[in-house]
């Protein structure tokens, strides 16, 4: 019964080997990436850079936070361009898809350029395997909705909710994404209580709108591979959440211990 209704969601999954197999590799490797985050192994970013002992990160390579982010998301932003040119011929659902990946890791970079304070720095090891799963999802997503271009649409068309889901996430990582980059002056590396728009309830609100985004652009694929990389995300952005309040919680005295990691007054 559970699975019919789902169905009813979702496009037929094409026969590509390749497609299944990354919709399992995508949604496992992401999965368990968030339980060693919530365990406290770290990928080495932002906060946690450096949460491996000193002895185990004297031998390795260290890039700047902008570099490393740009190195994540470069990429990612390339396929998704590159598609126009490779898959030129695309029904609108296509088309809404390759545009919203585009634009998301756009935006990614404008950030990067632009918005975000960086203190502290990005190691090598843990750029590559995120920057290597942005790629591969963002060309494995277009590449799923390219193969069902011509296979019966679903029953439930999802893409217009998509469209706002997705605005309604991109606009809103952006914005706390904005009040973060805000808490420090040119020069400060000091880490601070953030405050404002949903910051007051969770503190990973960013992750919260990212999730949006995803499922946004979820509803506007409907193949079985963009909700597997989606729930994948989602099991990650709970691991580094919840990550993330308990740094907070061990490093600030002050911080309220009702604001919750991801989702307001639940988690």
């Amino acid at each position: 019964m559970v699975m019919s209704v789902f169905l009813s969601f979702i496009f037929p999954p094409p026969p590509s080997l390749f497609i299944k197999a990354m919709s399992v590799v995508s949604l496992t490797s992401l999965a368990y990436t968030g339980f060693s985050e919530a365990r406290g192994k770290h990928l080495n970013y932002s906060k946690f850079w450096n949460a491996n002992s000193p002895k185990s990160t004297t031998k390795q390579i260290k890039l700047s936070s902008r570099t490393g982010m740009l190195f994540l998301y470069t990429p990612a932003f390339l396929a998704a361009l590159t598609s126009f040119v490779l898959f030129p011929h695309h029904d609108f659902r296509t088309l809404l898809l390759k545009s919203a990946l585009a634009l998301h890791f756009f935006k990614r970079i404008f950030e990067v350029l632009v918005v975000h304070q960086f203190s502290g720095g990005m190691i090598l090891d843990s750029a590559i395997p995120i920057s290597l799963s942005y790629f591969l999802s963002t060309a494995s997503m277009i590449y799923a909705q390219y193969l069902s271009q011509d296979i019966s649409e679903p029953p439930v068309d999802l893409k217009y909710p998509g469209i706002l889901l997705f605005l309604i996430g991109i606009g809103g990582n952006f914005y706390h994404h904005y009040l973060l980059s805000k808490l420090r002056g040119k020069g400060d590396k000091e880490y601070r209580i953030p405050n404002g728009g949903l910051f007051d309830l969770v503190i990973c609100p960013h992750y919260l709108f990212e999730i949006i985004d995803f499922l946004g652009i979820s509803f506007i694929s409907q193949t079985l591979y963009a909700f597997s990389f989606t729930l994948g995300t989602i099991f990650y952005l709970m691991g580094r959440s919840y990550a993330t309040r308990r740094w907070y919680l061990s490093k600030f005295e002050t911080f309220p211990e009702d604001v919750k990691a991801l989702i307001p007054y639940l988690f």
